[in-house]
C-alpha cells in the first residue's frame, strides 16, 4: 500500500510542479470537470489546464538545445512549437482520454451486471430486489453508477435501472434493451418470465459480442498502417541513410535523433491513444497490486535485480561487443529484468485468481443440481469442493471446511474475514458466492437459478474468449515485432549501415555519419516502441492494468534488446 500512496504523492507533486510554472488565471470547460469527476481525480479544471501550459512551457526549455545543433533553425523552431503544442493538449486532454478509458473498462462488467440481476428475479422475481442486488456484489464505477442512480429513484416508482441505461445506452446499446426486458419480466406471466429473463441476458451478450467483432475489423486496417508504416519502414530505411549523401543530401545524426526519437514516437502515441478511445468494452483482468498479502515486500531486492542485470549485460556488451551499444543494453536489459522482477509476483497472483475461476462453471452446475434435488446449499458445496478440481475445489473445500468447523453460513464461509475468497480479488467469484448465499436461504426453488448461472457464466466466458481470439489476430502483430521482429530487422540495418558506411566515403556537413550514433539512436528507438506499442496491445485486449503493462513491458525489452544486440554483432562480423 505504501508504493501505491508514494506514487500517487509524487503524481500530485508533479502536477502542481507544473501548475506552478503558469501561474495565471485560466478558463476550463465543464466537460473537463465531469471527466475529472469520472475518474474520482483530486485536482481542479483550473488546475489541470495550467499544469498542461506549465508542461508545454519545460518541453519547449528541453528542446531549447536543438538550437545548437547543425538541424536548420527555422525547422527547429516550427518542431519545438508543434511539440510543446502537443504536450499541452495531452497534459489538458488526459483527464478525457482516462475517463474514456474507464467508462469502457466498466462497460465490461455490464453482461456480469445484468447477468446478477437475471439470477437474482430467477429466485425472485421482484426488479427491484434485483437491481440491488446486482449493485451490490459488483465492483467497479458501473455499479458504484448503478448504486447512485438506484438512490435518487427513491421515492419514486422507480427503480433506477432505466435511467442507469438511458445513461450508458450511447455507448453500449445493448444496455437498454437488456434493461428495458428485465423491467418487462416483472410483470410477465410466470410462463413468460423466464423465457424474458433469458433474451435480456442474451441481449447483452450479443451486444458484447457485436460490438466487439466491429471494432476488430474496423482497427484492423490502422493497426497494418500503423505497423507497415510507423515501424518496419523507418527501421528499413536505416540502411540507407549512410549513403543518403551520395546523393548530395545533407543528414545528421541530429536529425535522425529528431525523426527516430521524437517525431515518430509522438506519432505512435497519438495513433495508439486513436485506437484506444474507439474501443467499446473491455474485459479487464482482477486487480491486483502489492498491497495483496500473497505478494512479497521485496521492491528493493527487485530493484537490484534490475541493477545487476544492467550491469552485467554492459560489461558483456564492452568486453565482447558491439561496445558502442553498451548503454543501450545495459539501460533496456537492467529496465526489463527489474520490471518483470516487480510485476512477476502479481501476475502469479492473478493465475491464482484466474485458475479459481477456470472451473467454476463446473462448480455451480454441480450445486445446482443437488440443490433442485432437495439438497441444501451447504451440503451441495461440499460435494462440489469433493469433485471439483485444481483450486475451484480447494476454494469450495476451503469454504466447506469453514462451515463445518465454525458453522457459518455460505456468504460468510466465502466472503467473510476467514472466507474462502477473502484474497481472491475476483469479481465473478463473489459475485457467484453473493447468489449462493440467497439461494440458501431460498432452498430447493433456487436450484434452477444456479444452474442457469452456471450457463450465463458459461456464455460470457464463450464472450471473452472469442472477443480475445478476434483481438489476438491483431494485438500478436504488435507483440512480436514490438519484441522479436522489430529488433531482429534494426539490428540487421544498423549492420548492415556498418558495411555500406565502411564502403562508402559519407560526409555530412564535414564530418562522417557515425554509424555507432546510429546504432544508439534506433537503440533508443526500439526501447520506445516497447513502451509504446506493448501498452498499446495490452490495453486493447484487457484496458489499462499497470501490472500487465509493466510484466509484458519487462519481457518485450528484454528480448528486443538481447536480439537487437546479437543481430548488430552478428551482421558486423559477417561483413
Amino acid at each position: 500500500m505504501n508504493g501505491s500512496t508514494n506514487t500517487t504523492n509524487t503524481g500530485h507533486r508533479i502536477v502542481h510542479s507544473l501548475a506552478a510554472l503558469y501561474p495565471r488565471a485560466v478558463d476550463s470547460s465543464e466537460e473537463l470537470a465531469e471527466s475529472l469527476a469520472f475518474i474520482e481525480s483530486p485536482y481542479e479544471p483550473a488546475t489541470v489546464m495550467r499544469a498542461g501550459y506549465g508542461a508545454g512551457i519545460l518541453s519547449v526549455v528541453a528542446l531549447l538545445p536543438l538550437l545548437l545543433t547543425p538541424l536548420p533553425v527555422t525547422g527547429v523552431g516550427i518542431l519545438i512549437v508543434c511539440f510543446s503544442l502537443g504536450v499541452v493538449y495531452g497534459v489538458q486532454s488526459t483527464p478525457h482520454l482516462l475517463a474514456a478509458f474507464r467508462r469502457t473498462e466498466a462497460l465490461g462488467e455490464a453482461p456480469n451486471l445484468i447477468g446478477r440481476a437475471v439470477l437474482r428475479m430467477q429466485i425472485q422475481p421482484s426488479l427491484e430486489g434485483a437491481v440491488r442486488f446486482a449493485a451490490a456484489t459488483g465492483f467497479g464505477p458501473l455499479a458504484a453508477n448503478l448504486s447512485g442512480h438506484i438512490d435518487r429513484s427513491m421515492g419514486t416508482p422507480y427503480t433506477g435501472l432505466l435511467s442507469f441505461a438511458d445513461e450508458w445506452s450511447g455507448q453500449f446499446p445493448a444496455v437498454r434493451r437488456s434493461a428495458h426486458l428485465l423491467a418487462t419480466a416483472q410483470d410477465a406471466p410466470t410462463g413468460e418470465r423466464a423465457r424474458t429473463l433469458d433474451r435480456a441476458l442474451t441481449a447483452i451478450l450479443d451486444g458484447t459480442r457485436n460490438q466487439m467483432a466491429a471494432f476488430t475489423s474496423a482497427i484492423r486496417g490502422p493497426t497494418t498502417g500503423l505497423f507497415a508504416f510507423g515501424i518496419m519502414l523507418p527501421l528499413a530505411l536505416i540502411s540507407l541513410v549512410p549513403v543518403i549523401p551520395v546523393a548530395g543530401v545533407s543528414v545528421s545524426i541530429w536529425s535522425i535523433v529528431v525523426v527516430y526519437n521524437l517525431i515518430l514516437p509522438a506519432g505512435l502515441i497519438a495513433a495508439s491513444l486513436w485506437l484506444l478511445v474507439r474501443r467499446p468494452v473491455a474485459f479487464p483482468p482482477p486487480q491486483i497490486d502489492h498491497s495483496h498479502p500473497d505478494v512479497p515486500n521485496t521492491m528493493g531486492t527487485r530493484l537490484l535485480v534490475g541493477v545487476a542485470v544492467a550491469v552485467g549485460s554492459g560489461l558483456l556488451t564492452l568486453f565482447f561487443g558491439p561496445a558502442a551499444l553498451t548503454p543501450i543494453i545495459a539501460v533496456g536489459m537492467g529496465i526489463g529484468v527489474a520490471l518483470l522482477a516487480i510485476y512477476m509476483p502479481i501476475i502469479a497472483v492473478r493465475n491464482h485468481v484466474r485458475a479459481v475461476e477456470t472451473h467454476l462453471t463446473d462448480a455451480l452446475y454441480l450445486v445446482g443440481r443437488q440443490v433442485a434435488e432437495g439438497e441444501s446449499v451447504e451440503s451441495a458445496i461440499e460435494l462440489a469442493a469433493d469433485r471439483v478440481p485444481a483450486e475451484t475445489g480447494d476454494v469450495f473445500d476451503h469454504a466447506a471446511s469453514l462451515q463445518r468447523r465454525l458453522h457459518l453460513g455460505v456468504e460468510a464461509a466465502f466472503l467473510g474475514e476467514y472466507g474462502a475468497l477473502r484474497d481472491v480479488p475476483s469479481p465473478r467469484a463473489r459475485g457467484t458466492a453473493a447468489l449462493l448465499a440467497i439461494a440458501a436461504d431460498e432452498g430447493q426453488p433456487a436450484g434452477r437459478a444456479i444452474v442457469s448461472m452456471a450457463d450465463h457464466l458459461e456464455e460470457l466466458e464463450d464472450v471473452e474468449a472469442e472477443t480475445n481470439r478476434q483481438l489476438a489476430t491483431v494485438t500478436d502483430t504488435l507483440d512480436n515485432t514490438t519484441a522479436y521482429f522489430g529488433p531482429l530487422v534494426a539490428g540487421a540495418t544498423v549492420g548492415l549501415a556498418g558495411m555500406i558506411a565502411t564502403d562508402t566515403v559519407g560526409m555530412v556537413d564535414g564530418t562522417t555519419l557515425s554509424t555507432d550514433a546510429l546504432g544508439i539512436v534506433v537503440g533508443i528507438y526500439i526501447i520506445l516502441l516497447c513502451f509504446i506499442l506493448t501498452p498499446l496491445s495490452i490495453a486493447l485486449r484487457y484496458g489499462l492494468d499497470r501490472a500487465l503493462f509493466g510484466y509484458h513491458i519487462g519481457r518485450a525489452l528484454t528480448s528486443a534488446m538481447l536480439l537487437y544486440g546479437l543481430t548488430v554483432f552478428i551482421v558486423g562480423m559477417i561483413g
